[in-house]
């Protein structure tokens, strides 16, 4: 059906195939329509019908109780088939009618009058008619009402199928018809094996800075560009269909064993630009996902489900393009279930819960500080660390509600052990997003105000090194915290981006040295040396430097022989939670002073 568009007959069939479907707004619309057309010409009974190959459809219809009929059986289609009108003033005196089903039975038609609903391409689709059970008069005044009552009729089914499938900056078919087609292919038996193409040339952020800059006008420009630029750089067949299914995203409807997939797209794109405005063009930058499918095994939700999914695995993976990979569209199904169970454990508060790691001081071993840790008891999936959810979170805005909630949590114990001689201070993960966000530290300052709380029991720890000394907003929202006496760590050093010269840019208290570094201590010269340097070199920048991932006593030792001042770890305690953690700490702490 879709392989050569352009033929009348596949235009009529679209057109039919769009009328033959439920609308109840415009079919409300059409009712409205041959009440007027009763009203106006005086005659009883009027409706609006729809007649493809096989059946006729009345679409909306005034004092006539007929639904449908085969198109035989149909009067309707001596209008279609003919000139474009037909009256019979009486039926029972036409040889055509006179023994005619609707005629001789119910809903016993003695007059019709019915005019051609017409496209502006020419083709008709159906009538508008008038009826009567018993004989009228039709005048030449009462004709010419009837067949501009068509055309309005026509103008308004030719607007809304425009304002329904027709994108309005692009004048592409819009994602609607694209759905639409595909459920024809398959209500049509269509066993052709198809591919849907995906296509991003768009970044939406820059386009909307574009936007905010230069108004609506130039980008619709651009967008308008593209839709002229893809067909003729694609070199599109007949048989092929573009459509736009979201601002600066389009889709290619084609045949599977075709040239046109998603590498293809990409490469035949690449370097393309679009006008914004005279003079002012727009280089863009090509992802591209495809999903191949037979209209009769995959619903069409489904197959531009499948594509789109495909697209943002590109784009996630920085990518030019992608096919659908069923592996991994499945692992994504199970990481979005688990961000939507994520949003329920924290709006419920079930499941979630803080451990604390002990941060000792390699001196004497006695405990100066605790480190919180998240973790989740999933209904199903059991015990999570969170290396399974907050990667996820990161990518959504669930990542802040997972701030706040380990922030309520740290300061409910803070508050709890207030003059406890087990109180300590606690440090907390934050992302480069959180503390970034213009009044974080004065809302955390007023958190810790209102419970009593000196900002000192409360530490901030960050990663991202790279991501802070590229933002602005991330090293003043590191300045505000360390102005309010929060204590400042950065994690997982020498790991990553851990150039030093970037250290003194931030405003750090403590150096937290990544468990990779200590791991090999006790086996391995060379990273001795490293350690030690590494130690050296950051107390002489008059930093606390902290060991993680400690787990012996030889480990330790030499920690301290190079200088190093803190250290966590499997050797002092593992992460604990609730009383276990008072009673450790008690433990510890019986005999201090």
């Amino acid at each position: 059906m879709l392989n050569n568009i352009n033929t009348d007959e596949e235009r009529r069939e679209h057109a039919l195939q769009a009328l033959r479907s439920s609308d109840e707004i415009r079919d409300e619309v059409l009712r409205k329509f041959v009440r007027l057309a009763s009203q106006t010409l005086a005659i009883p009974g009027s409706f609006v019908s729809i007649v493809d190959d096989e059946m006729q459809y009345i679409r909306a219809a005034h004092n006539f109780n007929l639904k449908q009929s085969s198109r035989q059986d149909s009067l309707c289609r001596h209008v279609v088939d003919g000139n474009g009108v037909v009256i019979v003033p009486d039926t029972h005196l036409d040889p055509r009618f006179a023994e005619h089903p609707l005629i001789t039975g119910a809903p016993y038609i003695r007059f019709y009058a019915g005019v051609a609903l017409k496209n502006r391409e020419g083709v008709r689709l159906g009538t508008l008619c008038v009826t009567d059970t018993s004989p009228q008069a039709f005048s030449a005044a009462q004709l010419n009402t009837l067949q501009l009552l068509a055309t309005l009729v026509m103008s308004f089914l030719e607007a809304w199928h425009s304002a329904g499938f027709i994108d309005p900056v692009t004048d592409l078919p819009n994602r609607q018809r694209l759905i639409r087609d595909l459920q024809y292919l398959a209500e049509a038996g269509d066993t052709t094996r198809r591919r849907l193409v995906l296509i991003d040339c768009i970044d939406m952020p820059r386009a909307y800075e574009l936007a905010r800059s230069m108004g609506m006008g130039p980008v619709e420009s651009l967008l308008g560009d593209m839709a002229t630029l893809i067909p003729l750089r694609l070199r599109l067949t007949p048989g092929d269909m573009l459509y736009t299914v979201a601002t600066g995203r389009f889709a290619l409807l084609t045949r599977a064993d075709g040239p046109l997939n998603a590498s293809w797209v990409v490469s035949r794109l690449a370097g393309i630009s679009a006008d914004l405005e005279e003079g002012l063009s727009v280089a863009l930058t090509t992802h591209s996902g495809e999903a191949e499918f037979i209209a009769g095994e995959v619903a069409a939700q489904e197959v531009l489900r499948r594509a789109v999914s495909a697209l943002h695995e590109a784009i996630g993976l920085g990518v030019p393009s992608l096919p659908f990979s069923e592996v991994s569209d499945t692992q994504r199904t199970r990481d979005f279930r688990l961000m939507n169970d994520l949003t329920v454990a924290l709006r419920e508060n079930i499941g979630l819960y803080l451990v604390y790691q002990p941060k000792v001081r390699l001196q004497d071993g006695m405990p100066v500080g605790l480190e919180a840790l998240i973790r989740w008891r999933h209904p199903t999936r059991g015990e999570l660390s969170p290396a399974a959810f907050i990667p996820l979170a990161e990518q959504t805005e669930l990542l802040g509600e997972v701030t706040a909630w380990v922030i309520n949590s740290v300061i409910l114990r803070l508050t709890a052990l207030r003059n406890s001689p087990i109180q300590l201070p606690i440090t907390i993960n934050v992302s480069v997003r959180d503390f970034s966000q213009k009044g974080f530290a004065d809302q955390l300052e007023s958190r810790m105000i209102k419970a009593g709380l000196s900002t000192t029991l409360l530490g901030i720890e960050c990663l991202e090194t790279e991501r802070i000394i590229e933002s602005s907003a991330a090293l003043q929202g590191l300045e505000m915290l360390k102005l309010k006496g929060f204590g400042i760590s950065l994690d997982d050093f020498g790991t990553g981006y851990s150039n030093v010269s970037y250290l003194r840019r931030m405003p750090l208290d403590v150096i937290k040295l990544d468990r990779s570094l200590i791991s090999d201590l006790s086996v391995d010269t060379a990273s001795r040396v490293i350690v030690r340097s590494i130690i050296t070199m950051l107390k002489e920048l008059d930093y606390v430097v902290l060991a993680e991932g400690v787990e012996s006593e030889e480990d330790a030792t030499a920690l301290l022989d190079y200088g190093c001042d803190l250290a966590q770890g499997y050797f002092y305690s593992k992460p604990l939670a609730g009383e276990a953690l008072n009673s450790w700490l008690s433990w510890k702490l019986r005999d201090r002073g």
